[in-house]
């Protein structure tokens, strides 16, 4: 059993005395899994708590937010009754439905269910100009960080060199580090290049685009095999006005999921349908809490869920119309 680190203990205290301070005074607390706090996931977690917490006292629901290591975490950890509610690529909730990829063995997770979908997320591969890598293809030979385990950019980054033709065991120098260690690493030269599945504006990617050496968003091309196999990847491009400090000449041209938020069927209705209120009925002020969500609408919020719609969210849609 791996050893819980005093800070660990004390953070996982603090928790459960919060926990039981919520119940106390009759509120139901609830924990939203995100991802690495230089990602988007950090954030819009933490957008999604602002909105329902404004209701706190009439819902009887407090939300927080947890830094964990990505979709994959998240949803085993609401599988697991450890989280309540997680942010998860589109792509993880279709393998976790239909158990494949790191659910094969665990076969599908029956139990998982959607509330909504968010933003639109980029798979963006960031490149050290003087490495010379203008597409994903020349990616072979470089180092290359491809994300931790656990994490949905990782398949991602192997999807997408799998399709034009490169094995990531064979043809890079292959790097497992998590997204928010790497732009340092790149800064230091420690990597050529990595991949980060995140929407955009990212704050991880700033900070590399603005550093002493010279980077490049390489183009993600040759993969329309890819696109065409998986239904929830789509085309994406991202606008290279958002990072002034790349060496770019023109919009990024890649392929990408969508951030949505899941939950498990065991969570009672009225706390899903609280949450879903809260966000669709403020929408226009959600949207101000992060440039990732400037382009949202209530009908793209419905797009790119593979699990089932929780009753809760389902309730609220139909008294709206959606559904």
């Amino acid at each position: 059993m791996k050893k819980l680190s005093v800070p660990l203990i004390i953070l996982s205290l603090a928790v459960v005395l919060s926990i039981g301070s919520a119940q106390a005074a009759g509120s139901t607390f609830v924990i939203i899994g995100t991802g690495g706090i230089t990602g988007v996931y950090y954030p819009t977690g933490g957008a999604i708590a602002k909105m329902v917490n404004k209701k706190k006292k009439e819902y009887g629901v407090r939300a927080t937010v947890e830094s964990t290591e990505g979709s994959v975490f998240n949803i085993n950890a609401i599988m697991a009754g450890d989280l309540e509610f997680g942010i998860v690529q589109s792509d993880r909730q279709f393998q976790a439905m239909n158990g494949i990829a790191e659910w094969q063995d665990k076969g599908p997770q029956t139990e998982l269910r959607a509330v909504f979908s968010i933003h639109q997320e980029a798979v963006t591969l960031v490149t050290a100009t003087d490495a010379g890598i203008k597409t994903i293809i020349d990616l072979k030979s470089k180092r290359v960080n491809i994300g931790n385990p656990g994490s949905g950019q990782r398949q991602n980054a192997i999807d997408a060199l799998t399709a034009v033709g490169i094995d990531y065991e064979k043809d890079i120098k292959a790097k497992s580090f998590k997204a928010s260690e790497a732009a340092g690493l790149l800064q230091d030269n420690r990597i050529d290049a990595f991949f980060y599945t995140v929407g955009y504006p990212s704050g991880s990617i700033k900070e590399v685009t603005s550093g002493i050496r010279k980077v490049v968003i390489a183009d993600i091309v040759g993969v329309d095999s890819l696109l065409e196999r998986f239904p929830y990847y789509t085309k994406a491009s991202i606008p290279i006005k958002l990072y002034p400090g790349a060496d770019n000449k023109q919009d990024v041209i890649t392929f990408g999921v969508k951030a949505t938020l899941c939950t498990s069927s065991k969570i009672p209705d009225d706390i899903v349908y609280a949450i879903t209120k809260e966000v669709f009925d403020n929408l226009e002020e959600f949207k101000t809490l992060h440039p990732a969500f400037s382009t949202l609408t209530k009908e793209s919020m419905l797009t790119g869920l593979s699990a089932p719609l929780h009753p809760g969210a389902m309730k609220y849609f139909k008294e709206v119309g959606l559904k």
